[in-house]
């Protein structure tokens, strides 16, 4: 497995990934919470009542009184926030550290936050549809940011992306690295569809949704992108025009003659 620690495309139109880094802290916070502050059965309640259990949404199994935090379909999006354990978290975050913001920069803050959560929707409920007796609560940002790997896949497959294998660095272009990633998440739904209590459903799912709504935008954002670089390339070109037009001339016998 590996780790993306950065990569190599800047921002154009947006100056900040405001939502990425929101994203990012509230994930943060809340496992900060609930690993921290809540004791084991507080920890074990709140997962039950905002992690997204199929059974109780399918009907076939009932919630205590005290864990009907809130509706059970709510759960489809409050289960995105929750993370089990540090390399679960850490894991998730890193994904959506390197990968988020470019795709923040091409839909747009909103826009970009709708298409997160919308991916995370649809993950949860291919989960649901999987396995709708399953007792078990589905937590993890996964198919949100299955999503953000499939949009960033096609919108810039040719960045490079410096990550983490083992302890090693390595620097790849994002087709080579995401497609490694989609390609090891499609061999274990295969051939163990729930092994080591991951949903890989989910990741696969997200990553559909991702292609799904990014495919028919990919010329309006590359489009908002092409013109988001003339912007911030304008300052610099209008800049030096400015100096070349107040700077002195020089003398003739300084100037070439062809």
């Amino acid at each position: 497995m590996f780790f993306p620690l950065l990569d190599r495309n800047p921002l154009k139109v947006i100056r900040y990934q405001a939502v990425t880094l929101a994203l990012i802290a509230l994930n943060v916070l809340i496992f900060l919470y609930t690993n921290y502050v809540l004791d084991e059965h507080a920890r074990m309640g709140l997962f039950l009542s905002l992690g997204m259990v199929p059974a109780v949404i399918s009907g076939k199994a009932v919630l205590a009184d005290e864990l009907h935090l809130v509706p059970a379909l709510l759960t489809l999006l409050t289960s995105i926030f929750l993370h089990g354990g540090w390399m679960h978290l850490i894991g998730n975050m890193s994904f959506l550290w390197v990968f988020a913001d470019n795709v923040e920069d091409s839909f747009g803050h909103l826009s970009f936050l709708l298409f997160y959560l919308v991916c995370g929707l649809v993950a949860a409920l291919a989960h649901l549809a999987l396995d709708p007796a399953s007792r078990m609560p589905l937590i993890g940002a996964s198919g949100a940011i299955s999503g953000v790997i499939a949009s960033y896949l096609l919108l810039f497959p040719r960045s490079q992306v410096i990550s983490l294998f083992g302890f090693v660095p390595l620097k790849l272009p994002a087709m080579w690295l995401l497609g490694m990633w989609i390609l090891f998440n499609l061999v274990f739904f295969l051939v163990a569809p729930a092994s080591g209590g991951v949903a890989w459903v989910t990741h696969l799912a997200g990553f559909v949704t991702g292609l799904a709504i990014t495919w028919p935008l990919r010329k309006r954002i590359r489009l908002r992108l092409a013109r988001g670089q003339a912007r911030r390339d304008r300052p610099h070109w209008d800049a030096a025009r400015r100096a070349a037009s107040t700077s002195p001339a020089r003398p003739d016998k300084e100037r070439r003659t062809s």
